[in-house]
């Protein structure tokens, strides 16, 4: 591999790290199963609050 087309290869590798990284996200971030469960106990415990006008 000469020298030109190894730095072309790094290049284009950088490249395509940095535009995937701007890229939107299609996963949700990640919760943890423990986060869940505290999430749950909350929302369970809270009763729903209205909104008063």
């Amino acid at each position: 591999m000469n020298r030109r087309k190894k730095i072309n290869q790094i290049l284009k590798a950088n490249a395509k790290k940095a535009s995937a990284k701007l890229a939107p996200k299609s996963k949700p971030k990640y919760i943890s199963k423990a986060d869940r469960a505290k999430l749950a106990a909350e929302a369970g415990q809270e009763p729903v609050v209205t909104s008063e006008d």
